[in-house]
């Protein structure tokens, strides 16, 4: 008699469904909960959401196909050739890298650990992994389209002056004696991202005259869309909501004005309101449009990028804890300047 395979258990197929779908099934919870005690608000907000992702196509569009074009052609490898050269010269290309390139999230913590494994200053190191997970040329592409052109540019120079900076300190700090070993115990060079350093590979700029990166192209398409989908939406559904049960004048009296301390606090909020690089930007809109301060909404964005929970636990993972500590401080100092910059150049 065949032994016919088990089906697994109910609990199982939940917490499958629960880990794959999360972000999606907050989205239909959070709609089913509106229909039942505030109906009227549930077939607002989901037209809310309806009407912000239609005006977001253009942009999407264009951020998907950035996103699968890097990966089809293989342009990620590039990064490689940030950390070579003069300590000085590899934390300015270090930041570069960080605040413009197209690398996947899932290479940046091996490639981390390859570079510090392999002995790269851990002050290059430091400017790109701060610079990182704030802009990437498809979040260039949407916070242009939710934020505008100008505040997309200025988060580019926040996360490009986040990476020098933080880079310079390090830097100081290791011609102390200081961080000589950065690296927790046992963690050492591998995955994607470490291969990359360790035989960067040719781009292939025609991606489409082999079959396998065509393929590789379709399903980075299909892996982004799905991504920037599941979030957006929850994001928008989030913000109409926001709009409508946060009153202004709430809003303007916590993080408005021109003050220090709205941006202050956009820094310190930023890092456990922070829901998503690509989730945080429709918010931020809506709290702009409230009157919360350009600065603040700079360093609520700076802040919650860098220290965001799969940024920070990253940090954690590979470094020592005087490195994490180092990383955290670093980003809401970095956070806090940038608002404050940006809140001093738009009043002027």
């Amino acid at each position: 008699m065949t032994d016919l395979p088990l089906s697994p258990p109910p609990g199982r197929l939940l917490r499958q469904a629960w880990t794959t779908q999360r972000v999606w099934l907050v989205s239909a919870l959070l709609l089913a909960g509106l229909a039942i005690f505030d109906p009227a608000q549930a077939g607002e907000s989901a037209r809310f959401a309806a009407a912000a992702l239609l005006h977001t196509a253009p942009y999407l569009v264009l951020s998907i196909a950035l996103a699968a074009w890097a990966g089809a052609t293989g342009a990620d490898n590039l990064i490689a050739r940030a950390f070579t050269g003069a300590p000085l010269m590899m934390i300015g290309l270090g930041a570069l890298a960080g605040g413009l390139s197209p690398f996947c999230s899932c290479g940046v913590i091996p490639l981390i650990a390859a570079l510090l494994a392999m002995g790269v200053p851990l002050s290059a190191v430091m400017a790109f992994w701060l610079a990182s997970p704030i802009m990437d040329p498809s979040m260039f592409v949407l916070t242009a389209g939710v934020l505008g052109t100008e505040f997309a540019i200025a988060k580019t120079l926040a996360a490009v002056g986040l990476g020098l900076f933080g880079g310079l300190v390090v830097h100081l700090l290791a011609r102390g004696g200081a961080l000589a070993d950065p690296l927790r115990e046992g963690v050492g060079n591998g995955g994607c991202g470490g291969a990359k350093i360790r035989a960067p590979k040719p781009v292939v700029w025609r991606f489409w005259t082999e079959a396998p990166r065509r393929a590789k192209f379709l399903t980075e398409a299909r892996k982004t869309t799905l991504f920037l989908a599941k979030w957006l939406t929850l994001a928008f559904l989030l913000e109409s909501l926001m709009l409508a049960w946060v009153p202004a004048e709430t809003v303007t009296a916590t993080l408005g004005g021109t003050g220090i301390l709205p941006i202050l606090s956009a820094t310190l909020v930023g890092v456990p309101a922070y829901l998503n690089g690509y989730a945080a930007l429709p918010l931020v809109g809506g709290l702009i449009g409230q009157g919360m301060a350009p600065g603040a909404g700079m360093a609520f964005l700076v802040a919650g990028g860098v220290t965001s929970i799969p940024a920070a636990m990253a940090v954690w993972a590979l470094a020592r804890r005087e490195v994490f500590a180092l990383y955290i401080a670093l980003s809401l100092s970095g956070a806090f300047l940038s608002g404050l910059i940006y809140q001093l150049w738009t009043a002027g």
